[in-house]
């Protein structure tokens, strides 16, 4: 079947859409979350319009190949891992961009990135918010398929809230549009925003429409440093209860380690946490909103807080925040969580991290979008020592059972991917995980769309 699949591929679609070489096929087997399980793939797609990804689409439903939709490879979950003799279809070639400024709205491919189409939407004196830490690498059809939030959600929101419509090739093959320009639209059911977060399991987003808004002020910023865990999200839970900052973001001491390693910025290497906070208000709001933060982290016991309207300043710390997961990166393996807690639960969380790194002998630096209770801690772990990798992976379960037991979420931005299914039943239960398998067996019946993720990997009867 593989063979005669590949066959009408080779028929139907222009000669620079596949990649049969050997070499090249290797570097898609991967995203970022680097899973050891990664198939190899029978070919890789690389499309320039909807109407090719329809012919991808039906070849492979007619020979049932596992299809597997990839963006930018950054996922961190294992969502666009290759699987065996399935195919890979890249929309990276997919990156046209067109601003709509009368609608206040941009039209974009999947594989448009996320920093194109800020610049973009600048060009019109407008901008699109979501803006996840890899935002430079990362494509707008990933931040779709995940829900991808960022620095600025805690004030702006996430990435479903900027989609007001889209283009779905289904597994059938069927070309669908979902919603379009209008702000509001409440006709049937909310299609569109089933397929947002979807991660490929439902159907491969081919375009998106997104919403903008007019261009952010210039923000503020505000830098505290903590002697414990406890005082920095006791400092959180304090500002967000009365305020909206534009982003407030934690990171731990092991995290800034590692950040002064690889940049020698010169972080306090001291604190057990350092706050990040910004306000985009009027100048005049914006001074009383970050000097209402400073109090507060000085009242919550802060070693150090200091504020400042230098935009360049400002941009250093909020870069110290960007790299930190690169960093991380630097120091061997990780397992990246992305587990979320009710900021009344932050303390516990991060606490309980903390305690279980003690515990299996790990190290799982940890930061976190602080002002929406969304951490990701990163479990270190050496791949070619057994025993400590099976401690980090212990400790990586552990964190996900700490995030479920307080109420929260097993991935606030990430995805489930293929890393985090196992746990997904205990976060949703049984009733729930029934519901999603019934809508994902009515969208794709054979089983062929990105198996594996979020779903287990079936094989369907004809």
């Amino acid at each position: 079947m593989e063979r005669l699949a590949l066959e009408e591929l080779q028929q139907q679609l222009p000669a620079d859409v596949l990649v049969t070489n050997p070499a090249t096929i290797e570097s898609y087997r991967w995203d970022r979350a680097n899973d050891p399980e990664a198939g190899t793939p029978l070919v890789v797609v690389r499309p320039t319009s909807t109407e090719q990804v329809q012919q991808i689409v039906t070849i492979a439903a007619k020979y049932r190949i596992a299809l597997v939709p990839r963006g930018a490879g950054t996922s961190l979950s294992g969502g666009s891992t290759a699987v065996d003799n399935g195919i890979v279809l890249s929309l990276e070639r997919m990156n046209s961009i067109e601003v709509h400024p009368q609608t206040r709205s941009v039209t974009a491919g999947p594989g448009a990135l996320n920093a194109e189409v800020k610049v973009a939407a600048a060009e019109h004196g407008l901008w699109y918010p979501p803006d996840p830490s890899s935002f430079e690498i990362c494509s707008i059809g990933g931040n779709v398929a995940t829900n991808a939030g960022g620095l600025c959600c805690v004030k702006y929101g996430v990435t479903t809230d900027y989609v007001l419509g889209m283009t779905v090739v289904l597994a059938d093959g069927k070309i669908i549009t979902l919603g379009g320009p209008c702000i509001k639209d409440v006709a049937g059911l909310s299609l569109t925003k089933l397929f947002v977060g979807s991660e490929g399991t439902l159907g491969v987003i081919t375009e998106v429409h997104l919403r903008l808004i007019p261009r952010q002020k210039q923000p503020t910023t505000m830098v505290a440093t903590f002697p414990s865990l406890e005082s920095a999200t006791q400092a959180v839970q304090q500002i967000t209860r009365t305020m909206r900052p534009s982003m407030l973001e934690f990171m731990d001491h092991a995290t800034i380690q590692a950040v002064n390693a690889a940049t020698g910025m010169g972080l306090d290497d001291q604190a057990a946490a350092l706050l990040i906070a910004q306000s985009d208000e009027s100048t005049a709001s914006a001074v009383e909103e970050i000097q209402r933060m400073e109090a507060i982290c000085t009242e919550q016991g802060a070693t150090e807080a200091f504020c400042t309207d230098d935009p360049e300043e400002g941009e250093a710390f909020v870069t110290a925040r960007r790299v930190a997961i690169p960093s991380i990166e630097r120091m061997g393996a990780v397992l990246l969580e992305d587990v979320g807690v009710p900021l009344p639960k932050l303390s516990e969380l991060v606490v309980g991290i903390n305690q279980i790194a003690t515990r299996h002998q790990v190290s799982i630096p940890t930061m976190a979008h602080a002002g929406d209770g969304n951490t990701h801690p990163l479990v270190v772990l050496d791949p070619t020592d057994p025993e400590q990798q099976a401690r980090a992976h212990q400790a990586y379960g552990e964190i996900m059972d700490l995030a479920i037991g307080l109420g929260g979420t097993i991935t606030g931005e990430h995805g489930v991917g293929r890393l985090k299914r196992p746990w997904l039943q205990d976060y949703l239960g049984e009733d729930i995980m029934e519901l999603n398998q019934r809508i994902k067996d009515a969208l794709d019946p054979l089983g062929i769309m990105n198996p594996g993720a979020i779903f287990d990997a079936t094989d369907k009867e004809n």
